[in-house]
């Protein structure tokens, strides 16, 4: 079992490496050049996300889709991923980690145009579409479309369901001593319940439980903020020098350095926002739209929730936590980097990435530590429903709607396993299929580049966003 773990390590490594890096910041940069930075209607896609399109064919509203969306990229790695990123790579990892979000909006712009131009309706009536129908019926390479799905379909079981739950048992057991078992049962059946209703039901779930979800874990956030007024101005500085200027880098527990800093920065800010992996598509194709292009806006202010606002927010609370643990004339005798390293190693030193938002969370008095559990299980539990509707559309691209029914029950079934036992394995085989999902979406969105750029074009910047 070990030397197996060891070759699924070594793929992973392999799989999320430079190269996959490389992939994705590149699109996303070539995607923003050429869409003539669609990140400057940032405040219109948030405008339309909260606008009903009546006119427009669909199954759920568009903030539906996007609450759905968001469902399954604010999750888990909103709150460990980043305090793990600034953990190995530095303060510096959460400046690049931003810098991703921000680049990475015109992907999921790309991505949500392409869902909903080749959205197809189904034998049900319902609408229908993602990576897959672009990669057939837009390049004509339907063997890449079955690809995506089954990687879509065996991801869903790892980073969708098992992980998830697991976090959730986790923490329940850590600070309710409650059993992993109970704890599995419980969420089991809170899942069966809300997938029963289906893409309208889930849509609905989450369109109330984001936006509350999101806004309580934003507001734990800006208690630390205002406990800690005098050390963040300092770790934000922190964070900006790190990102850039090797002698300001204090390091992580694994050393510091720019090229470290960038390395898990970026793969935080890919892994939380979702944007290249295809996954959000998948949603997208089912809201009520009038053209590509509105969908497209609304799909896009998904990224700058998740890692601009978000993942920024929880970044700099952690930062500023570990730094108020010095005095505050030091922050103007001693090097940033330096301090925050000394106080990480020498006094912190039982802490580790996955870890690090709990200490920040901590350090409110009475609720800090139910607020954090409250966070935990909501955005687990989001994710949960938002990776069961992208499963679902996988599944019935490959197997039609009696796949589907099966798949579900494996679903839930993988939900319940994921509470009670260990997922270092799970973990990482759900690393490797997610960049496996990456790979096909990825050439799709370059290769049907001039198709994103002519409707961009038509539709943003010639002012046509309310035609059909």
């Amino acid at each position: 079992m070990q030397s197996f773990e060891e070759i699924l390590t070594s793929i992973s490594d392999v799989l999320w490496g430079y190269p996959m890096i490389i992939l994705l910041v590149g699109t996303h940069i070539l995607l923003t050049i050429r869409l003539k930075f669609p990140q400057r209607k940032i405040f219109t896609a948030i405008r339309l996300s909260l606008a009903k399109d009546k006119d427009g064919e669909g199954d759920v509203s568009q903030f539906g889709a996007l609450a759905t969306a968001l469902a399954a990229t604010i999750g888990t790695g909103n709150i460990i991923g980043v305090g793990t990123a600034i953990a190995l790579g530095g303060p510096g990892a959460v400046l690049w980690c931003w810098l991703t979000g921000v680049f990475g909006i015109a992907t999921k712009y790309s991505e949500g145009l392409l869902a909903v131009k080749y959205r197809k309706t189904s034998k049900k009536g319902h609408m229908i579409g993602g990576p897959m129908y672009a990669l057939e019926y837009g390049l004509h390479a339907k063997w890449a479309g079955v690809l995506f799905a089954f990687f879509t379909a065996v991801a869903a079981l790892g980073i969708g369901s098992t992980v998830q739950a697991n976090a959730i048992s986790t923490f329940a057991g850590d600070v309710l001593n409650v059993s992993p078992w109970i704890t599995g049962l419980v969420v089991t059946i809170l899942v069966a319940l809300v997938l029963i209703g289906g893409i309208k039901s889930i849509a609905k779930v989450c369109t109330a439980l984001v936006p509350f979800m999101a806004l309580l874990y934003v507001i734990g956030c800006l208690i630390i903020l205002c406990m800690h007024i005098d050390y963040v101005l300092p770790a934000i500085k922190l964070i900006c020098l790190s990102a850039f200027t090797p002698d300001a880098v204090g390091g992580g527990i694994a050393g510091g350095g720019v090229m470290i800093a960038a390395h898990y920065g970026i793969a935080r800010g890919l892994f939380s926002n979702e944007s290249g992996m295809g996954s959000a598509p998948l949603v997208a194709a089912a809201a009520k739209t009038k053209n590509p292009v509105r969908q497209a806006l609304v799909s896009a202010s998904g990224t700058f929730w998740d890692t601009v606002v978000i993942c920024a927010i929880t970044g700099i609370v952690i930062v500023s936590s570990v730094l108020s643990h010095a005095d505050v004339a030091e922050l103007h005798t001693v090097t940033l980097g330096r301090l925050f390293n000394h106080i990480l190693t020498d006094e912190l030193f039982h802490l580790d990435g996955g870890t690090l938002t709990k200490f920040a969370f901590s350090q409110i008095p009475v609720i800090g530590a139910p607020l954090l559990m409250f966070g935990l299980f909501t955005f687990a539990f989001s994710t949960i429903l938002g990776w069961s509707i992208y499963a679902q559309r996988a599944v019935e691209y490959l197997l039609g709607n009696v796949g589907v029914k099966v798949y579900t029950w494996i679903f839930l079934v993988a939900v319940f396993v994921g509470a009670v036992i260990s997922l270092h394995t799970v973990w990482t085989m759900a690393d490797i299929f997610n960049a496996l999902m990456a790979i096909p979406n990825l050439f799709a969105l370059i290769l049907l580049s001039n198709v994103i750029v002519k409707d961009t074009n038509k539709y943003l910047w010639g002012g046509r966003l309310d035609e059909e």
